[in-house]
């Protein structure tokens, strides 16, 4: 793989993403450190938000221009979903620590995430490609959204959260029952 191809636009923006991560997750986490004094707790808070939706952008958009202009690499394919999950793990674990999430919702989404991951790897390992499912995007997408209802403490945000992690379970159901539906065809 030439040079070029890997220092892509959509490459680019996943190792935004990956920087952007710990960046907010520091914005969660740290709001009694002593570099953040005199700032109240509600605009790190903002912060993280606005973080947080810069990130999501870049998630887009590095999508939309991996496919629109055949850009798409081996190392994007690993990128892209290890810069997803660690912006997701950050805003997870940062809200759940602040109190602002349900420890339950995040153990059920991020045991998921884990065991879905190991399941890729074994379908790798036998030669099969389990690409990300409609409903794996749409997983994504509504944990982004109830990640910034949590941010933002928007009416609605433990709905929101308590409905991702029912999508988020429905689509590793999908990828499980399709990994044993190709595994028994293999």
């Amino acid at each position: 793989m030439p040079s070029s191809q890997i220092f892509n636009i959509p490459n680019i923006l996943a190792f935004i993403r990956l920087l952007l991560a710990p960046v907010m997750f520091l914005f969660l986490v740290n709001q009694d450190a002593s570099f953040f004094r005199g700032i109240h707790p509600s605009w790190l808070n903002y912060f993280a938000a606005f973080i947080f939706v810069v990130a999501s952008a870049t998630d887009f958009f590095d999508g939309y221009i991996a496919r629109t202009f055949n850009q798409i690499t081996t190392l994007g394919k690993i990128l892209d979903p290890l810069a997803d999950k660690m912006l997701t793990l950050a805003g997870f674990l940062g809200l759940m620590m602040l109190g602002s999430a349900s420890p339950w919702a995040i153990f059920l989404i991020l045991t998921r995430e884990l065991f879905i991951t190991g399941l890729r790897v074994s379908a790798v390992s036998q030669g099969l490609d389990i690409a990300a499912s409609w409903m794996g995007k749409v997983k994504t997408v509504a944990q982004m959204i109830a990640i910034g209802f949590l941010l933002m403490q928007w009416p609605g945000a433990t709905l929101l959260l308590w409905i991702a992690v029912a999508l988020t379970l429905y689509s590793g159901y999908e990828y499980v029952r399709d990994f044993f539906k190709n595994t028994s065809h293999h």
